[in-house]
């Protein structure tokens, strides 16, 4: 795989951001997608989100990013979707920030030299070029130092697909159908998988399939 390192600006990178269930994440003018299959839903509690923008704010460096090239100048993020996103949806306004106690401000709060100096922070990011295995397997060894996956987050991206893809809307996304209609009865969170993972062991069993042979069975089916 071959790696190297950019310097990518925030006003650059939320350019064009978009984020819709049905069609995706996306950012840097269209060009990065942000929550590629394989990618985890975003699980960052208020307190990690805020961090990240105070951190900005601060002019501290951030941990590095990770982008897979693919084709056309089209890219693929890999690592660094939860800053990714807290970034994107703080330069929308959709969230609010105490740089000083009992103060929330959004990003529309800001003065013009503020809003300009978080625009202008500079990003470090490693662009990454090499094959869907190559990129699936440097997802797994660069998360392993982050946030823990789960057993069914991984599993995701191992059998990442149309079948998986249009699970998840179901399963997946918080206050979807599963959890509005059967949360009180499930353990766990619809964020982190783990109904995606019941529902899946449930049919797995009675078909006397493990999670992973079911996964792998239905990886290429279209729901």
């Amino acid at each position: 795989m071959k790696i190297q390192l950019k310097e990518i600006s925030i006003r650059e990178l939320t350019q064009d951001y978009q984020d819709n269930d049905e069609q995706g994440v996306f950012g840097f003018s269209g060009c990065l997608n942000i929550r590629p299959p394989y990618q985890r839903e975003f699980v960052y509690k208020d307190k990690q989100r805020d961090e990240v923008i105070r951190t900005i704010m601060k002019g501290f460096p951030l941990n590095v990013m990770y982008w897979a090239v693919g084709e056309n100048g089209e890219f693929e993020l890999i690592d660094g979707q939860q800053r990714t996103i807290s970034i994107c949806q703080f330069s929308q306004s959709l969230f609010s920030v105490e740089f000083e106690k009992d103060k929330p401000l959004n990003f529309g709060n800001l003065t013009d030299d503020q809003q300009n100096k978080f625009l202008d922070y500079k990003l470090q990011v490693y662009q990454c070029t090499g094959t869907d295995s190559e990129k699936l397997d440097w997802f797994k060894t660069i998360n392993i130092a982050g946030e823990k996956l789960t057993e069914q987050e991984l599993r995701n991206a191992i059998y990442s697909g149309s079948w998986v893809s249009a699970a998840k809307k179901y399963f997946s996304k918080r206050n979807c159908v599963v959890q509005q209609q059967f949360g009180d009865y499930l353990k766990g969170t619809a964020e982190r998988q783990e109904f995606l993972e019941t529902a899946i062991s449930w049919i797995a069993a009675c078909e006397k399939q493990t999670i992973e042979q079911y996964m792998s069975n239905h990886q290429k089916d279209e729901s």
